[in-house]
């Protein structure tokens, strides 16, 4: 089984910030049901400025997930909302 993390996104992308979020709450939510699934654990969507994060928590970390490179990536400083 290949990784969330190798899985290309091909949907629409927006800049927030300097960071890559997704353009639409479908598509947002469409890719948290992937990564709950990958971690095991609960993923929901945020609407951040212009676009949408994943947002969920690992290892007991508050974690927040946009693109990069048509790949998921965490967001290591959060957006300002």
């Amino acid at each position: 089984m290949t990784t969330v993390f190798a899985m290309p996104v091909f949907d629409a992308t927006v800049i927030f910030e300097g960071n890559e979020l997704f353009k639409g709450k479908g598509s947002a939510s469409m890719w948290a049901e992937k990564l709950a699934a990958e971690i095991g654990g609960e993923v929901g969507v945020q609407k951040i400025g212009t676009g949408w994060v994943l947002t969920g928590r690992v290892d007991g970390d508050d974690c927040l997930w946009g693109i990069h490179g048509q790949r998921l990536k965490r967001v290591v400083s959060a957006p300002a909302q």
